[in-house]
């Protein structure tokens, strides 16, 4: 059984200024900013919630099929999946785009910069769910352009497909009602605790008021664990300690391919919960949201060791 994962698929450039902002931007000369950054640290990594999600999954075991929308700068990403394995099958190259990118430069205050290119994401549409011929069994809309993210929901009900709706980076893009039509239409949602904030406010509804109409809510917390909304009841997920703290960039991506091999494996909820909070706590630990690595048999032990019982 594959898992669909509908969202973008990006190259994060992360500079460091070894100084700090605040030394540089004058308050007073705000309205005739000029600066320049001399960053002699720079790293390059594979990024886009769709790429993460796949990724992660991958490690668990499970077969994800990202669909996405990347430009003509995108060999070195194609690389990467393939010679992982991963199915490359719905990620459309457009060559007159670039593929979507963020540029991120951070002092040593860990204060950010960021530009965000969009690209070849913004034609996301090209994409649709129901021409989709592999049997899937779970599905995600992950940030991805406004449009896409309506059609890929769209697509997903008209298969009878379950599905996640994680808004993300793409939150501001939708408005209440928007939020609630997106909410009505899935199985689960995904948030993290300030998005979740702003989902409440612009919806009108209250976290066990969205329950209702989904199997579950599911509010992560970072390092304070995550939170599960049924209709019925609320369960508090532990986080799992990491063993250092080195870069928290995909650490939500990683939780989410947790959750959806749980769930697509017939776990129970709180066990894919936890599955999830063991991922972010293992990618926490390393650089970037694709560079840590495990054996299936090393995160069952982890599993084991953090919980008291096994999730196979």
């Amino acid at each position: 059984m594959h898992a669909l994962i509908c969202g973008s698929m990006a190259y994060d450039t992360i500079m460091v200024f070894p100084d700090k902002f605040k030394n540089h931007i004058l308050p007073e000369q705000v309205h005739i900013l000029n600066v320049s950054f001399l960053v002699p640290e720079m790293r390059r990594q594979f990024g886009g919630c769709a790429g993460n999600i796949s990724y992660n999954l991958h490690l668990l075991g499970g077969h994800p099929l990202p669909m996405a929308t990347v430009g003509q700068d995108f060999d070195a990403y194609r690389d990467h999946f393939s010679t992982l394995g991963i199915s490359l099958a719905h990620v459309q190259q457009l060559d007159q785009e670039f593929t979507a990118q963020a540029f991120i430069t951070t002092d040593i205050d860990d204060n950010q910069i960021t530009a965000f290119h969009p690209g070849a994401m913004t034609h996301s549409t090209l994409n649709r769910v129901v021409d989709v011929g592999e049997d899937v069994r779970i599905g995600i809309v992950g940030p991805d352009s406004r449009e896409g993210m309506l059609a890929h929901s769209e697509g997903f009900v008209t298969r009878r497909i379950p599905h996640i709706f994680d808004p993300g980076q793409a939150l501001p893009l939708f408005d209440g009602e928007d939020l609630r039509h997106f909410i009505r239409r899935a199985d689960w949602l995904t948030a993290n605790e300030y998005e979740s904030s702003v989902i409440v406010e612009r919806t009108g509804w209250s976290l066990e008021r969205i329950a209702t109409e989904l199997q579950a809510v599911i509010i992560t917390h970072g390092s304070k664990g995550s939170s599960i909304y049924t209709d019925a009841q609320q369960i508090e997920v532990e986080a799992v300690p990491a063993t250092q703290v080195k870069d928290p960039t995909g650490c939500g991506d990683a939780y989410r391919a947790g959750l959806i091999y749980g769930i697509s494996n017939d776990l129970d909820l709180l066990t894919a919960a936890r599955l999830g909070a063991l991922m972010g706590s293992l990618k926490i630990a390393e650089q970037g949201p694709q560079n840590h690595s495990f054996s299936q048999q090393e995160l069952a032990a982890k599993f084991q060791q953090a919980f008291g019982y096994s999730y196979l």
